[in-house]
């Protein structure tokens, strides 16, 4: 396990960024308090690498991990993402929590279309409960049911006005992931 380099740095914030626009400063300075007794240990949260998936993960925890040998070392922390064969960083559902709790642009989905999404289908304008305004092409976005609950993440496929004239049929978010793939995908995960 290493701590990210310049380039990978930049590109996993500028994927988080996506999401989560500003408030990436709440992730990155995020506060950890770990550790037994009245007075737990404080430190902060860092990025680390460890076969090609990203870890969220607390620098107390890093430094209890280095007894242990990399290859043997299977997982620590959040995993938030992981690097493709060629070079591109793709989130992984895992970092929904971190997302959702960050997120600048939200939709939210009527209770008929939850499942429909959750099978790893686009948001539909017809499923469509209720959605930020100012979501412009392209953003990022955080899936939530009417009861608030994350169910996934995407990307906008259209603005918040351009929602509002489009046909029930029309995608409005994009699918990237949702957590039925804890189902669907777990020997990979």
């Amino acid at each position: 396990m290493r701590p990210l380099d310049e380039n990978e740095t930049t590109v996993v914030f500028e994927k988080i960024f996506k999401f989560v626009g500003n408030n990436l400063k709440n992730i990155v300075e995020n506060p950890s308090h770990e550790g037994p007794g009245p007075k737990p240990e404080a430190g902060r949260y860092c990025f680390r690498l460890q076969k090609s998936r990203v870890y969220y993960v607390s620098e107390s925890l890093v430094k209890r991990a280095t007894n242990i040998s990399r290859k043997n070392l299977v997982s620590l922390g959040t995993c938030i993402g992981k690097y493709t064969h060629a070079g591109s960083f793709h989130l992984t559902i895992m970092s929904l929590n971190l997302l959702a709790a960050n997120a600048k642009h939200k939709v939210w989905l009527k209770p008929t279309s939850e499942m429909s999404f959750l099978y790893g289908n686009h948001v539909l304008k017809g499923g469509l409960g209720r959605i930020t305004d100012s979501i412009v092409p392209g953003d990022g976005v955080v899936v939530f049911s009417m009861s608030d609950v994350p169910l996934g993440f995407g990307i906008a496929a259209k603005s918040t006005q351009d929602c509002r004239k489009l046909d029930p049929n029309g995608i409005v978010v994009l699918h990237q992931a949702d957590i039925g793939e804890y189902l669907r995908d777990e020997d990979e995960l």
